[in-house]
């Protein structure tokens, strides 16, 4: 799978993102990290931050986190 988000269970931000990748029938697989910030080990090493969400795809060569430029990438790039 080329495309990962990395997201946090019950974060309204990650759920806008899912919600957008599922609207425009993107195939993608979730990344499920911790809760606690000191424990997104693998977020920091993919994005240079510990926040999510975090979108990433491989095939395109493109990391991004924040809910709102993630959801306009799949609108404009991936739909």
């Amino acid at each position: 799978m080329s495309i990962t988000l990395y997201a946090l269970d019950g974060c309204p931000y990650c759920e806008t993102v899912h919600d957008a990748l599922d609207e425009h029938g993107v195939d993608y697989e979730t990344e499920w990290v911790e809760a606690l910030h000191s424990e997104r080990d693998e977020v920091k090493r993919v994005s240079g931050q510990r926040g999510v969400p975090v979108l990433v795809d491989e095939e395109r060569g493109v990391t991004m986190a924040e809910s709102e430029k993630i959801v306009e990438y799949v609108e404009k790039s991936l739909a």
